[in-house]
Formats: structure tokens, sequence, C-alpha cells
């Protein structure tokens, strides 16, 4: 760690406070603690970069004469060269202790033991994992709300064992290794560091006679089905939180979360924006024309509504009130009916006469009858200097 600074090392800037370095010890040192990085070599060293930042920045005249001089305003020995971090000297033999405040927080986010405490560690509570689970529905449900069951495959506490991990009957015996501290001394050269112990993890205890059905897990595979309520207006992509349906904690830990994620899936007739809806609506030339009454559908029921004479195709109606409902507020957004003129398809010989006919009628009045199509005319007229 010779090139890098302190502050880059905390994900800092030299105008930090004491908090804010404080805090950003905290996360990092939990983050690459032996304990959490079994055997990791990268994460081992990170933690004692991390030590050796806290250190010295932690530490008001030391981190003055950082700021002034670098690392040459620093006595090497203080800043935990070859430790975790943390060692007032070359003696060491204390584990990580030295430095109060560190060890301070240590033992705030690790426990008594992380401080160098050679009293038994009593095994560690875990928070359960989070599951999550994606889920289809309907743009009506999605509208007017719906229950629904679901089956989530989860971790659950073995029924054997009760999680324990042991053949009933039996229980955790001491961990010969480390005799229950859950830690073991290393020697690296003169100094003697404290790092978890390998084979109990950290427990202090060691499972001699697994159970049958979990294999010492203390958990089994299982399904769970589960009722779900999708709240009315619920979008594309948002989640459902079910607190404490996810996977059992570790040790009487709490458990995790059920995040259901929901995907709606696509309608024939209308497209969703927000809380709005949109559809398209064709109707037939006479009516375009000559206007007239048609349906529209909706998600609720069918609606008429009045179509004026003249409309042309790209035309929008709107309709207050009949979207969707707003998840949160409950108000409801519009429906957007998109108008376009059909044109008709498989005529009789009889028909085409017809509109043939009616073509060369309207083209007589021109611009009356057809304003857009004489407008479109007169500017290309223009534009090639007709």
């Amino acid at each position: 760690m010779a090139d890098q600074d302190y502050y880059e090392v905390l994900g800092l800037t030299r105008g930090a406070t004491d908090e804010e370095i404080k805090k950003a010890y905290r996360r990092l040192a939990m983050k690459y603690h032996p304990d959490r990085n079994n055997g990791d070599k990268a994460a081992e060293e990170k933690f004692k970069q991390v030590g050796e930042a806290y250190s010295i920045l932690s530490d008001p005249q030391k981190r003055a004469a950082y700021d002034r001089f670098g690392k040459s305003g620093v006595d090497p020995s203080a800043a935990g060269a070859g430790g975790f971090g943390g060692f007032s000297g070359a003696g060491g033999a204390g584990g990580m202790g030295g430095f109060d405040n560190v060890g301070d927080i240590f033992s705030e986010i690790f426990g008594a033991a992380a401080g160098g405490s050679r009293t038994r560690r009593g095994p560690q509570v875990f928070r359960g994992n989070d599951v999550s689970y994606s889920l289809e529905i309907t743009l009506e449900q999605a509208v007017k709300g719906a229950k629904t069951d679901i089956r989530v495959p989860v971790w659950e506490e073995c029924p054997t064992c009760h999680g324990t991990g042991c053949k009933p009957g039996t229980g955790k015996k001491v961990c010969p290794h480390c005799r229950g501290t859950g830690t073991i001394n290393m020697s690296h050269g003169f100094l003697q560091v404290q790092q978890t112990c390998p084979y109990c993890h950290g427990t202090g205890e060691v499972i001699s006679d697994p159970c049958p059905e979990c294999h010492g897990e203390g958990r089994v595979r299982k399904t769970k089905t589960l009722e779900i309520e999708i709240p009315a207006g619920i979008n594309h992509g948002q989640r459902i939180r079910l607190a404490g349906k996810g996977e059992p904690g570790v040790n009487g830990g709490p458990c995790g979360d059920l995040y259901v994620e929901i995907f709606i899936k696509p309608h024939d007739i209308f497209q969703r924006d927000g809380d709005d809806l949109h559809a398209d609506l064709p109707i037939s030339f006479a009516t375009a024309a000559l206007g007239g009454e048609v349906t529209v559908p909706t998600l609720d029921t069918e609606v008429r509504i009045t179509i004026p004479e003249g409309t042309q195709t790209g035309k929008i109606f709107r309709l207050r009130g009949k979207g969707v409902p707003n998840v949160r507020t409950h108000e409801k957004g519009d429906l957007y009916v998109h108008v376009y003129v059909e044109t008709p398809v498989n005529l009789s010989a009889k028909q085409k006469q017809l509109l043939k006919d009616l073509d060369a009628s309207l083209a007589e009045g021109g611009k009356k009858h057809s304003p857009q199509a004489t407008s479109f005319l007169e500017k290309m007229k223009r534009f090639f200097g007709g």
C-alpha cells in the first residue's frame, strides 16, 4: 500500500469529517473482514489496508501530519504495517488490539471476539436471504387488483433437527481446533494475528453427528404456497414485498423477505402508458364521412361515442376516468381512442363502380370535399414550379 492514498482506500476526499471516516471504516471493515471472506487473500489484504488507513486518519495528530507531509510524516510502525491495521507497535501479541477506537468498532460490529478477546465466541446470527419471484399477470388483474396463489421454492428450517444440523438426540461439540473460542492465532513474522477458525467458521462448535435429513445444514429445500394480493394499478416491473416470507435466518436470525416482481402480459386491445390506456378503433369510410355512433370497449364495460362528420385517420378521443387507477392515489387515468379509417376490401364490381362515381363527383368539388388532398396537390405543383 506504499503508493495508495489513505483517503482513497476509504473512498473519501481529504475534506471528510471524522464521522464520515468512521462510517466508511465500519462499512469496509464489515465487507472485507475475514469472518465473511474465508480464505480470500485479496479480501484479507484489503482488510489490512482499510485498518491501516483508519488507524492514521482517525487520529487527529497523525492525520494532520499525513495531510501535510504524506506517509513520510507518519511513523510506519503506527500504521500497522504487516498486520490487520491498528497495531500500536511491533509487539502485536494481543491480536487486533492497540488502537482503542479500532477495537471499539470491531467489538461493535463483530462482537467481543473481534477485539482480540479469548472468551468463547457464540454462534453468529444472520438474517435469512431475500427471495425473488417473477409473476406474470393479465392487464385486467393489474388494473382491478386480484388475489392469487404462488408456489415459491425456499429454504426452510429442517423439521427433524429444528435447525441445529445435529442428529436428534445429539448436540454440537466444542471445536477441538480453537477450543471453543472461534478463533485461532496465526504467526506473521514477529506478529501474531487472530483469525476465524476455518473448522468451525467462528462458531466455536462443530457437528460430529449430522442430521440425516439435512446433512448438517439445518435447513431443507421446500416449495411454499403463498397467497399474494395484487394491488389495483400495479405496473409492469414493480415489486411486491412480503416481509418475513424469505429464507429462514441462521442461528435464530430473522427471516428474509420475499419480493414478487410483476410482469404484465400484452393485451389484444389496450396498450398501457402509466395510468392511461390507449386503443385503436377502426371505423368505416361511411362513418368517417357521415358521422355516427360507435361502440368502444373499456376494461369495465362498453361505451358509445359520437364520431363527427369528416373524421380523419389519427383523430383521438379521450374518455376520462376509463384508464388505470393509480396504485398510490387510486385516481384513474384516461382512455385514449385512436381512430383510423378502414379501407374497404373485396369489393364487387357494382361497389367499385359506385366508388368511382362518388370519387368523380367529389373531384368536381375539389377543395370543398378533399381539403387536405387539394392542399397537398397545390404544394406539389409549387414545388415543381407548376
